[in-house]
């Protein structure tokens, strides 16, 4: 049923647009237009319920944290920590105040991160709240497309909390109410999240609704789930369930690094499909530059120096340019030009990072041996030797970032998620000048503490 919706997705599409637009803006009571048709139409059948939930997947392709493009995290927080570096033309509060840790409350990147992650929140709570309401939809489905917009959303807000650390939640579409939400703490959010994700994953099924994998099953919630826990500093819960994930009959370890990208890969667990069947990806298009120097992002010399000499990574995923006599790093983890990309989609979570965080629920708990066999299996692929055996539970960790930053570099902004995490931002005050401890943390965008002085207080620094 899937495959025959995306005719009516553009008109659903429009409905959702109007009502998450006041997410980004004033929550006013209003009414719908009497040209747009009402919540109650749109879940009036399964049919419209899957666009209305489609449309939610494109939008993130589209222009979201999740999007591979200059609004994703991939590049907002790559060039924010150490691992692109920024050739954008300067704009004031915008993306080059970003790569320089300059950030101010009125900074356009900062608000379109945290407005357009509302306003998917928002689209969330839309289906989960028509849904809900539909008497025409079966329990079955019901429970797949809440179960699906619950994780989506629970990402959304895992997301931002590590961004900007307290931030609003909430589950309703009454708009007075979301017009006064105040901050919450980061635990306690985490407790929220860890709740819905339980929900959630107990509606889902392991089996994969499309053979692309790009909707969310069981896994990418239990994935999702994992890294709650280690945020709340409860790894035995995290090592159960990525242990679950790892043993998984549903992924295979892929050995061939030139695959690692090609959407047919049984080792990805969710990944986002471009709007037209031959798009290039948006992380290719971001990175393409070959013989005009970069006018958005190269990597950073100093990511690409860290790596080990012989990893198979820097060979494979790494294209080194010549410019105008200056030497330039271009990612090349997606590499199918426009038209002619029948391969690639856009990888969200792929078994690898299932790796990595349950190696970092072993040396949390000490399990240093456990560690160190998942984080030699990346290093095994990557023609790389094993590690040193006798390593501390710190020096265990730092081998962990090291290995994710050599693994994901330009993805999901994957860098400044894991020392968040780990609390170890400062490492930025290395290869970062301008680095301050409290740069942890973006500011709450000027623009909304206006519209809701319930968000207040501004976060420290800012």
């Amino acid at each position: 049923m899937r495959n025959n919706i995306k005719y009516r997705m553009s008109y659903l599409l429009s409905i959702f647009i109007l009502l998450s637009s006041a997410s980004c803006e004033k929550f006013i009571d209003t009414e719908i237009p009497s040209n747009q048709i009402g919540t109650n139409e749109v879940f009036s059948d399964v049919s419209s319920a899957n666009a209305a939930l489609a449309g939610l997947y494109a939008e993130l392709w589209n222009s979201s944290m999740l999007s591979g493009d200059i609004s994703g995290s991939a590049a907002i927080l790559g060039t924010y920590a150490d691992d692109l570096t920024c050739y954008s033309a300067f704009i004031q509060n915008g993306l080059v105040d970003i790569y320089n840790n300059v950030q101010i409350p009125s900074n356009s990147i900062v608000y379109n991160l945290w407005s357009r992650a509302y306003k998917h929140i928002y689209y969330a709570n839309s289906i989960i709240d028509g849904v809900n309401k539909s008497n025409l939809i079966s329990q079955a489905n019901k429970e797949r497309l809440i179960a699906e917009a619950t994780v989506i959303r629970s990402l959304l807000y895992y997301n931002l909390s590590q961004i900007f650390d307290e931030i609003p939640y909430t589950q309703t579409t009454d708009y007075i109410y979301n017009s006064q939400l105040k901050k919450i703490p980061t635990d306690q959010l985490m407790i929220y999240l860890e709740n819905d994700l339980k929900v959630a994953i107990n509606l889902l099924k392991d089996d994969y609704a499309n053979q692309e994998r790009i909707y969310i099953n069981k896994k990418v919630g239990e994935l999702l789930l994992a890294k709650v826990y280690l945020t709340e500093e409860k790894s035995d819960k995290a090592e159960i369930l990525l242990s679950q994930i790892i043993q998984s009959s549903l992924y295979t370890w892929e050995p061939d690094l030139s695959k690692v990208f090609t959407k047919t890969g049984k080792h990805i667990l969710w990944q986002l499909k471009p709007a037209n069947s031959t798009d290039a990806t948006k992380e290719y298009l971001l990175f393409n530059f070959t013989t005009s120097i970069p006018t958005s992002f190269a990597l950073a010399d100093g990511l690409v120096n860290s790596f080990e000499q012989g990893d198979l990574r820097k060979q494979s995923w790494i294209l080194q340019t010549i410019i105008n006599q200056k030497m330039y790093f271009r990612p090349m983890k997606y590499k199918n030009p426009a038209n002619s990309n029948a391969t690639e989609n856009s990888v969200i979570f792929r078994i690898e990072e299932a790796y990595l965080l349950y190696a970092e629920s072993l040396a949390n708990q000490n399990k240093i041996l456990d560690a160190k066999t998942s984080v030699d299996k990346l290093r095994q692929r990557a023609g790389l030797s094993l590690l040193p055996t006798g390593l501390s539970k710190s020096d265990m960790l730092d081998k962990i970032i090291d290995e994710s930053r050599h693994e994901f570099f330009a993805e999901m902004g994957h860098r400044f998620f894991d020392l968040k995490r780990l609390k170890k931002t400062d490492i930025l005050f290395v290869s970062k000048p301008s680095w301050k401890t409290f740069h942890s943390a973006f500011p709450i965008p000027e623009k909304e503490l206006t519209i809701n002085p319930n968000l207040s207080p501004q976060n420290n620094g800012y």
